[in-house]
């Protein structure tokens, strides 16, 4: 034993007890699957327990060593490695609760370290404290487990319908307990336990807290010793007890006494009821199938021995403590004696069976009845329990039916006794002492007994015979009627028993016959047996001759007599003080009569409460006129206390609306309440003076809490508006001023001779307020003030109540005053936590109270506006500043904290606590009062610890439960229900709170900093560094139980509402960013919160699938935020667990136990495309889309007869409004209360008898509207959870980092994902409202499909495969293609925004089949052969596909892409077009073409520009309104560049007048002005600049018209004159342009494009095609084109020359961070403008003529370059000798240009080839290198640090390809410009050295020769004659510059130069097989240079 001394922290006194009850309730009572074996794993476990009840360990001297040690040495612990040291202090207090409890010190010491464990639960309480609740908890726990346990048997008196195996189990069990001398064991221990006697230990030793846990304590100990007794109780309800254990029982109540009011305590009385229910052999009559098994166990019967035993027992004539007690146990047995002899078994035991007459006269002299009333019934606990009222009505009932001899007896000594007292009275002689008043005490015992009926039993029927239904029997029926209807004998006996105790009724008796009818009349059924009784009684002596003195006992006698006190008592009105009567005997009222009178008016007050048919047939029976004659008395001068029973009366009979009314109208006329002064009356009179007066002189009030009463029950039916009319203001402002000045507002200072009066009268007034403030909803007309006219005066009217009522509650008034003072004091009274006097109804008062200020601050909003439209001079405040105000008993404003304390007594006060709860969470709407409350409830520690614990102890209710209103009928049931929504309101609170800002009530009670940044908390579990239990770890401990079962989270399943709310706050704190970090570090820390609820996806729940949805998008959610904060922090094993239990499809090992079986068969069609499905399992995500059903039942319309559909639509939706969810729902009660008032509203008698009819269609409506509210939430919840499964799978995907799901896995993911949502989406009743939600999450599934496939192909893996090009086998992704086609197909005309996804997702899909860009290594080694039979790779077959299943849909689909890409959405438009433009890309056959050619789609695309120009034309302003028109016209641009690109698109373009459309354009010629924008820059560098949107209209503009021109090469000059026309159109633009000044990377790439169009275009031939165009404007378009060669070639000349270093040293200047790109475009642009401007030449030059003799000439004869490279930033123009052509660029320009070309092609094929080189060897690159590729294309500074390596080779890879690229493209041009610029300067040499005649100034006058040279000037210059006078300028030419253009050339062209551009031609053009251009080129220049001078 010593060897294993570890402590357990969990206290085996406390822990293991607490799991045993747990189970015990779980199996028996909450009857939980698969707990039988739990169960009888914990029976076995504690065995011991059980037998050895409450036996505490021993003491021992080895332990209390142990434990002294353990400051020492440590001491080991339960499921902790080593040993722990425990602080000296621990140790002393666990000496001192060993010695306390004698228990073993080690367990001392556990229940010490559980009471710190659980110390948080129990804020301010010590461990020590803590501890003694812990040790009686156990205690508790054991007691009733044994209790349930018992309780699960089988037997004689009830059932809990348990499984056989259950109760077989427990069965065995207790009856091994009971064998083991159980009962012993509770009766000793039941003796042992006293609360004083424990309280007396625990004083000593300072074990005593708060009065809470004195409370607690209290509790504990009192309900252990209960458990105790019911056991025993519940066993003899069973089973019967054996000799021995009777006898012991017996033997305990011998001892037993009563407490101070003479009745036994609730331990006691059970013990009782356990000996009546051995004693009990009734049930034997009751015939139940069993019934021979139970008489064979009853030792009653079989054992002799028994029933000597008990009988010698009982006949003993030792008095036992209580003499009635014996009196009762003596009467049971007799009475079961009787049954005994009564039966055939019986006959062995006559000798005791004789003596039960001899017992029941033991009995009656015990005074039996009397201590059944006073010392059974007195006990409160007597009527809560079903079977000790069962057991008492057959007790009684037995002994009417079974000894109706002694009944006899008793009612002859009565009649006896009574004619004793009768002439004593007359002889004025002594009351005999003889008397005794058995028949007395039995009346009033039965009175007693059927006046309470809690459980709605009924029992008092038994003592009615149903006579009338024999009576109306035909003769033939009479017989069956008798056969079947006979009531059993015992009911016969019973009645009569009723019925003759009333005849000739002695009058000693007959108030105690009163009571007993009273008793007898209690329920419907009771009531109504009992008014025919009272009616016929009075019938049958009606023919009496004095006509009065009937039967005492009948309506006739009652009524008769109340008249005639009425009329003498009115008689003594006049002048009460005379001395002579008229009536001598009558003096007054006696106090005997009075009684009598009270006796008969609560007997008619119960009859006429159940029974309405008697209260309208007494009401209006013509002679007895009750309700006139009660207020006839009320007048006359009686005792309040008759007054008081006279007006509950009244209240009786005001229960009927038709009495009601007339009640009312009565009432005022007898001016009960004087409403109406006489003029000269001087003091006032009726119910106001009784209560100044009367009752305050008495202290005591009954006659106004009647009146109350009568009030309170009168408002509920009707308030009339007229009351009163004619004499005063009608109204009902008289009663209310009442009531609220003379009896609320004085209550607290009156004097009460019963302090439980006081709390009673506030009660029954604040019960009226109530009820008419709920009943009050404010109205425009309470605004006006409305006159009424009286006795010819005008006076103001009054107002309805309710807003009198709202008036004072909305100004600091003295009934709002008291109002709080009394929530004070009752919050002050609770926490005493004593019973006072009147407890229950200050509890209701204050009740009264919180709801009045609910309903004020609900009515206050519409109150409020109202009267601020009504422009009233009424001042009111907003009710929720009010309660700030300054609390005058405490001087501090406390009132809402006051309303908060309630929630800390929501155990013993739930609704109070509910009322606390709303009214809270109303005032929490507003953000300033938030503020100021967090500072009152954290201003002092001591309440800012209750007012959480209150918060926490509400969440934490584990009795709670969701139900409906109708539940209420179960008291139990109702209180669940309330303590549930006072949880829903406390999260409301929270959720509303939390979107305030910092500092608000949910962060407090949430467990945040409030007086530091909220970011800073730092949460922990409860008690960790002393954080207290807040109400976040509330809630996380409700949803966290049940997590590790396989049935999940147990509350989403007990209370849906509540997990939904409580998953909502746990997503508000994550999501907010101040609370977003402590939650989410706790949540994952302390928790694992995440993880444990996810794995339980999805919840089903078919009883409310709306709360199972919005749980699971809360969760989702959740989910969402922490990957994406997981993966951000790189917190890797967080986020790849969470990803690994979102997305495996491998069943997980946990759940190895046969799970995966059921899942296999759910698995969808996508499984086909797999065949190793039989080791999957539904991946989770999937399976929560299986939860959200997209089809969605929606109500028929309506089925109307009367109303109009239309008018009640419209109806409907006024009634509308948007509630907290956000849902758009039907305010069902206000429709109710339009429809009815609209059916009242109808007149005639025809709408009357149509009535029923209406009212049944309001119903069917309202039923229609419910319905309709359910579908919005319905759908709403759907949307909420598909768009949280969206925003989940849109995280995993993007968010978290890519290399935790593998590229082959997450196609496979994604593949699943879309399937599936489209499998939902398209089926045929998915509703419309959850498209757009699936459309979205299929746009971004694409997209990363898309991505996913791209990045495998670059990563260059699965490229050889054959099943396609990547994991993803073909066959899926067409799948995909074609349910992503159907989706847009079904989407129909309407949703376009919609189809926008859907044309995104087709798009990335078409990108998959793109071919990545390859590098252009330069070498073309294949055939052309070669190429064409090559096999088609992965790519193109996908294309090919693709287009196959595209085509197949046909026109179709063709017509909704076209459709949407010429009108609508601009997004959607936009979208369509690029869709247009990829799928024409793919369409070799041209079908598309054709399809938009046809069917004027393309038409109508071309003829919408002109309509674009005005919104383009806006856009050039400085601040655009729009960028959309700029969109839209880009993407036009695209699509019919796309078009454009065919032959045959690029006809049917000019066919349509695309150029002409273009040239009314005006957008062109509004070039902005660069420089003045500047200062308008959008500062984020979004929105571009107006130059850059000039750009984005003109170079695609010019794209197009480049790709026209390259398409029509057959009819080239068609295009090319319309071309041609657009530039002349706006040559002044253009020619701007080309003059530009700034050569930015714009300008560059506008120029690039310009060039490239002249060159084609401004030729001399393109003219002549432009058709009959007249001489004057043929001479306009010659100056035109003549303009652009000019500018081309000055263009060239600064391009070639020396701005081209400038510029590329200006670009890296300007943006160094993106330099190298820069530059490389800037460096393409301006080749790509130079091989432009030199193909124009080349053009020209082959134009004019094929010889060069004839040639023009371009350039002038000037060898000498321009600066050179040395940056001489000197003009081109600067450098050429001065001549007159010094405007015309020289040929040394070309010469530079040319050495240029070839320096710059051998640098770039340089870095070709090392990019080449790098690209090959990509793996062995430092990782330097690769960081600095990868710069250019991530953006920001830390970029590249961030990105991993995989991804870093990848961006590195693309850069390489990307240079490559450009290095190739740079190339070409470079060797084109070479190509060009030898044969001009050919061209140009050959003509000046071979066929120019130079012009000495000698040869001036030759004729011909000037003839011959102006042909060729004006020829040959035209091109670069402007007008005026230069049209000389080449002719010129002189000798001397041919000379000096020789040399100069010879010079420039050197053997160097000639070298190099034939390395060029090896390198560069032979591959590309032109072979020898350039080397036949240089050749003939050579040959030209080397001429001899001629």
């Amino acid at each position: 034993m010593a060897a294993q001394m570890a402590v357990n922290s969990g206290a085996s006194l406390w822990g293991p007890l607490k799991e045993l009850w747990e189970t015990v309730d779980g199996a028996v009572l909450r009857r939980q699957p698969e707990s039988v074996h739990l169960l009888d794993l914990q029976l076995k476990k504690h065995k011991p327990h059980f037998l050895s009840l409450f036996k505490n360990p021993p003491k021992s001297a080895e332990q209390r060593e142990k434990v002294r040690k353990a400051s020492t040495e440590g001491i080991a612990i339960q499921g902790q490695q080593g040993s722990r040291l425990l602080p000296e202090q621990l140790l002393t207090e666990a000496f001192i609760l060993s010695d306390l409890f004698d228990i073993g010190e080690l367990a001392a010491l556990e229940l010490l370290l559980a009471g710190e464990q659980q110390q948080p639960y129990f804020p301010g309480l010590t461990r020590g404290l803590v501890a003694v609740l812990l040790y009686w908890d156990g205690k508790l726990c054991m007691a009733n487990s044994l209790r349930t346990l018992i309780q699960s048997r089988q037997g004689k008196t009830f059932t809990l319908d348990l499984s056989g195996e259950l109760v077989a189990l427990t069965t065995r069990f207790t009856d091994e307990l009971m064998s083991q001398g159980l009962t012993k064991r509770i009766l000793t221990l039941v003796s042992e336990i006293s609360v004083t006697r424990e309280f007396e230990r625990l004083q000593k030793e300072r074990g005593l807290g708060n009065e809470k846990h004195r409370k607690e304590v209290a509790d504990l100990i009192k309900e252990c010793r209960q458990a105790l007794a019911d056991s025993l109780f519940s066993w003899t309800c069973q089973s019967p007890l054996s000799k021995d254990d009777t006898l012991a029982l017996i033997g305990h109540l011998e001892t037993v006494t009563a407490q101070a009011d003479g009745s036994l305590d609730s331990v006691n009385l059970a013990l009782v009821m356990a000996l009546l229910y051995c004693l009990d052999v009734s049930f034997i009559e009751q015939g139940t199938e069993d019934r021979d098994d139970l008489l064979q166990a009853l030792p009653l019967l079989t054992e002799r021995q028994y029933v000597s035993a008990v009988h010698s027992r009982l006949m003993d004539s030792q008095p036992w403590k209580l003499p009635g007690l014996q009196a009762v146990c003596r009467l049971a047995w007799a009475l079961s004696l009787r049954v005994l002899s009564q039966l055939p078994q019986g006959s062995a035991l006559v000798e005791f069976t004789e003596a039960d007459e001899a017992l029941a006269d033991q009995a009656l002299l015990g005074d039996v009845f009397l201590f059944m009333k006073e010392g059974m019934l007195g006990c409160e606990s007597f009527s809560q329990e079903e079977f000790y009222i069962r057991r008492v009505h057959s007790l009684i009932t037995d002994f009417l039916a079974l000894m109706p001899m002694k009944v006899k007896q008793l009612r002859n000594r009565a009649d006896e006794d009574a004619r004793l007292v009768h002439m004593s009275l007359q002889m004025d002689s002594e009351l005999p002492s003889s008397l005794r008043k058995d028949l007395d005490h039995l009346m009033i015992l039965i009175g007693e007994f059927y006046s309470k009926d809690p459980f709605g039993l009924e029992l008092g029927l038994e003592f009615w015979c149903p006579t009338e239904s024999l009576q109306h029997t035909s003769l033939q029926g009479s017989y069956l009627g008798m056969a079947l209807q006979r009531p059993p004998h015992k009911q016969v006996v019973l009645s009569k028993f009723v019925r003759q105790m009333g005849d000739l009724l002695p009058s000693t008796l007959y108030i105690s016959y009163l009571r007993m009818l009273k008793g007898l009349a209690n329920g419907p059924q009771c009531a109504h047996y009992c008014f025919s009784l009272l009616k016929t009684n009075g019938a049958a002596h009606s023919d009496n001759i004095q006509g009065v003195s009937g039967s005492p006992v009948s309506w006739e006698h009652f009524f008769h007599s109340l008249m005639l006190y009425h009329e003498n008592l009115r008689r003594d009105l006049p002048n009460p003080d005379s001395a002579h009567y008229r009536h001598p005997p009558l003096r007054g009222i006696t106090q005997r009569e009075m009684e009598g009178l009270t006796s008969f008016l609560q007997l008619l007050t119960t009859i006429i409460t159940w029974s309405e048919n008697a209260r309208l047939a007494l009401c209006e029976h013509p002679q007895w006129t009750p309700v006139v004659v009660m207020l006839g008395l009320l007048q006359c001068s009686v005792p309040p206390v008759l007054k008081a029973e006279l007006l509950h009366c009244l209240a009786a009979f005001g229960k009927s609306p038709e009495i009601a009314a007339s009640l009312w109208q009565s009432l005022e006329y007898t001016q009960i309440l004087q409403t109406v002064r006489a003029p000269g009356q001087r003091q006032a009179a009726g119910i106001e003076v009784e209560l100044n007066e009367i009752e305050s002189s008495c202290e005591e009030y009954p006659l106004t809490r009647s009146f109350c009463h009568l009030i309170s029950t009168l408002v509920e039916g009707s308030l009339p508006v007229n009351l009163g009319a004619g004499l005063r203001v009608p109204g009902f402002q008289p009663y209310l001023n009442f009531l609220r000045d003379s009896v609320f507002l004085p209550f607290p200072t009156r004097a009460y001779r019963r302090p439980a009066e006081k709390w009673e009268v506030a009660d029954s007034v604040l019960e009226v307020f109530h009820k008419l403030l709920r009943d009050y909803e404010p109205q425009p007309s309470d605004f006006v003030q409305e006159i009424v006219e009286l006795q010819g005066e005008q006076v103001p009217a009054h107002k309805p109540p309710g807003h009198s009522i709202m008036f004072h509650l909305l100004n600091d008034s003295p009934m709002l005053a008291l109002c709080l003072s009394l929530l004070e004091e009752g919050v002050r009274q609770l926490d005493t936590y004593a019973p006072f006097p009147g407890k229950k109804h200050l509890e209701s008062a204050v009740l009264h109270c919180l709801c009045l200020l609910d309903l004020a601050l609900q009515k206050e909003a519409v109150f409020m506006d109202l009267l601020r439209e009504s422009q009233a001079s009424l001042l009111v405040s907003p009710l929720e500043q009010l309660l700030q105000g300054v609390s005058p008993q405490t001087r501090r404003a406390d009132h809402i904290v006051n309303i908060a304390r309630y929630l800390y007594h929501s155990s013993s006060n739930p609704e109070a606590a509910f009322q606390s709860a709303k009214i809270l969470r109303r005032i929490a709407n507003y953000p300033n009062i938030q503020i100021r409350l967090v500072g009152d409830f954290t201003h002092d520690q001591a309440v800012s610890h209750k007012l959480m614990a209150g918060f926490v102890e509400c969440l934490d209710n584990e009795d709670a439960e969701e139900g409906t209103e109708k539940d209420d009928i179960d008291s139990q049931k109702k209180v669940a229900r309330i303590r549930h929504e006072t949880q829903i309101h406390i999260l409301n609170l929270l959720i509303t709170s939390l979107e305030l800002k910092a500092p608000n009530l949910a962060l407090y009670l949430l467990g945040y900093e409030v007086k530091k940044p909220v970011s800073s908390t730092n949460l922990q579990d409860p008690g960790v560094l002393g954080c207290p239990r807040s109400c976040l770890h509330a809630i996380l401990s409700r949803l966290q139980r049940g997590t590790e079962k396989r049935s999940g989270p147990a509350l989403t399943q007990q209370a849906p509402h509540l997990a939904e709310l409580c998953y909502q706050v746990i997503y508000q704190l994550c999501a907010c960013p101040d609370t977003s970090g402590p939650t989410m570090r706790y949540l994952r820390t302390s928790q694992d919160f995440l993880f444990s609820h996810l794995q339980h996806l999805p919840f089903i729940l078919p009883s409310n699938q709306i709360a199972a949805l919005s749980q699971m998008s809360w969760l989702m959610k959740t989910a969402a935020i922490e990957l994406r904060v997981t993966s951000l922090n790189r917190q890797r094993s967080h986020t790849q667990r969470l990803v690994s239990l979102l997305l495996d499809d491998q069943p997980h090992a946990q759940h190895a136990d046969g799970e995966s079986g059921m899942e296999d068969e759910t698995r969808s069609v996508s499984g086909f495309l797999h065949f190793d499905t039989v080791s999957k399992v539904r991946r989770k995500l999937l399976s929560v889309l299986d939860a959200i059903d997209f089809s969605q039942d929606m109500p028929e319309l309506l089925q109307l007869d009367f109303f109009e559909r239309t008018q009640i639509e419209q109806v409907i939706s006024n009634c509308e409004h948007v509630n907290e969810q956000g849902h758009t729902v039907c305010n069902v009660k206000l429709l109710h209360r339009v429809l009815v008032a609209e059916v009242n509203a109808l007149q005639g008698m025809a709408a009357i008898g149509q009535r029923p009819l209406l009212m049944e269609e309001v119903n069917s409506i309202l039923q229609q509207v419910v319905e309709r509210n359910r579908v919005r939430r319905s759908l709403s919840a759907k949307r909420h959870a598909l768009q949280s499964w969206r925003s989940l799978v849109e995280t995993l995907l993007t968010a978290c980092p890519a290399d935790l799901i593998p590229a082959d896995e997450r196609q496979l993911i994604i593949r699943d994902l879309l399937l599936d949502l489209h499998d939902k989406v398209l089926s045929e009743d998915a509703a419309g409202e959850l498209m757009p939600i699936v459309a979205g999450a299929v746009f971004t599934l694409t997209a990363h499909l898309s991505q996913s496939v791209l990045s495998e192909q670059q990563q260059g893996v699965g490229l050889e495969a054959s099943s396609g090009f990547a994991s993803i086998a073909n066959s899926a992704l067409h799948l995909i293609l074609r349910k992503l086609l159907d989706f847009i197909l079904s989407t129909g005309g309407g949703y376009q925004r919609l189809r926008a996804h859907l044309y995104g997702s087709l798009l990335y899909y078409l990108q998959i089949a793109q071919k990545p860009e390859e590098p252009d290594t330069l070498q073309t080694g294949k055939a052309m052969w070669e190429r064409l039979t090559a096999p088609e790779d992965g790519f193109s077959k996908l294309q090919r596909e693709n287009l196959a299943i595209i085509e197949s849909y046909g026109k179709a689909l063709m017509e909704v892409v076209c459709r949407d890409a010429c009108d609508g959405h601009e997004i959607s438009r936009m979208l369509a077009m690029a869709v247009l433009d990829r799928i024409l890309s793919i369409d070799r056959q041209n079908q598309w073409l054709l399809y938009i050619c046809n069917s004027g789609y393309l038409r109508s695309l071309v003829e919408s520009l002109r309509q674009d120009d005005v919104a383009l034309q806006s856009l050039l302003t400085p601040q655009p309104p729009l960028l959309k028109p700029l969109y839209i016209f880009e993407s036009k641009m695209a699509l019919l560049t796309r078009v454009a690109k065919t032959g045959q698109g690029a006809v049917e373009l000019l066919r349509c007048g695309l150029v002409a459309q273009l040239m009314e354009c005006q957008v062109f010629d509004m070039v902005p002005d660069s420089d003045a924008h500047r200062v308008m820059r959008d500062p984020s560098g979004f929105i571009p600049s107006p130059m850059d949107r000039y750009r984005q209209i003109l170079l695609p503009t010019l794209r197009l018209f480049q790709v026209i021109l390259t398409s029509t090469s057959i009819n080239h000059q068609q295009g090319a004159a319309q071309v041609l026309q657009w530039l002349i159109v706006h040559a002044d633009t253009i020619q701007s342009l080309l003059r530009c000044q700034e050569l930015s990377m714009g300008a560059l790439q506008e120029l690039s494009l310009l060039t490239g169009i002249i060159s084609k275009t401004a030729l001399p031939g393109a003219l002549e095609m432009g058709g009959e165009v007249n001489s004057a404007a043929l001479m306009e378009f010659q100056g035109h084109i003549n303009r652009f060669q000019r500018l081309c070639l000055s263009l060239l000349g600064r391009l070639a020359g020396s701005e081209r270093d400038r510029l590329l040293k200006q670009a890296e200047i300007s943006a160094p961070g993106d330099s190298a790109e820069r530059r490389e475009e800037m460096e393409v642009a301006m080749q790509q403008v130079c091989a432009n401007i030199m193909e124009y030449c080349q053009a020209l030059l082959l134009q004019s003529s094929a010889q060069a003799q004839f040639s023009i000439c371009l350039f002038s004869p000037s060898g000498s370059e321009p600066a050179g490279r040395d940056g001489a930033r000197t003009d081109l123009s600067s450098t050429v000798p001065s001549m007159a052509y010094s405007r015309v660029p020289s040929l040394g320009l070309v010469l530079y240009l040319l050495k240029n070309s070839a320096a710059d092609f051998f640098r770039f094929h340089q870095s070709h080839r090392q990019s080449l080189g790098k690209l090959q060897s990509l793996d062995q690159l430092p990782p330097e290198e690769l960081k600095e590729l990868c710069q250019g294309l991530v953006s920001g500074p830390g970029g590249v640090e961030k990105i991993s390596s995989v991804q870093r080779s990848l961006l590195a890879k693309r850069r390489l390809v990307q240079l490559i690229n450009n290095r190739a493209k740079l190339l070409a041009l470079c060797s084109y410009v070479i190509e060009t610029c030898l044969f001009v300067l050919w061209r140009h040499l050959e003509y000046y050295l071979l066929h120019c005649i130079p012009t000495d100034p000698k040869d001036s006058l030759l004729p011909g020769s000037t003839l011959y040279r102006s042909r060729l000037a004006d020829d040959s210059f035209g091109g670069l004659q402007a007008s005026g006078g230069r049209g000389l300028s080449l002719s010129r030419v002189s000798q001397q510059d041919l000379d000096l253009l020789k040399s100069d050339m010879a010079a420039g062209f050197g053997e160097a130069l000639q070298r190099k551009l034939l390395e060029v031609e090896g390198l560069y053009s032979q591959v590309r097989s032109r072979y020898t251009f350039i080397q036949a080129l240089v050749r003939r220049i050579r040959g030209l240079l080397r001429q001899p001078k001629s």
